[in-house]
């Protein structure tokens, strides 16, 4: 029982550190008319999803993203620009 609540506390952490370090808008450009929607610059996959996004400036940005709560955390839904 307690290895699993370890578990479940370490899962937990490193969310709450990987949402820490990733979960900084202030650092992007904000979308004018979009209070919680910011620029990012993505990968895309070879279906052409949208992974490895990071927030940057307008002029750097080939997605427009925001964060949304799913039922696995945390995770971002991007539209290409």
């Amino acid at each position: 029982m307690k290895s699993r609540i370890a578990a479940v506390a370490a899962a937990v952490t490193f969310l709450v550190s990987a949402g820490a370090v990733t979960a900084s808008p202030a650092a992007a450009d904000p979308v004018p008319g979009s209070p919680n929607q910011f620029y990012a610059s993505c990968a895309v996959d070879l279906l052409g999803t949208p992974v490895g996004c990071l927030e940057t400036d307008e002029v750097h940005a080939t997605h427009i993203c925001q964060y949304v709560l799913t039922t696995f955390g945390l995770g971002l839904d991007c539209i290409q620009r």
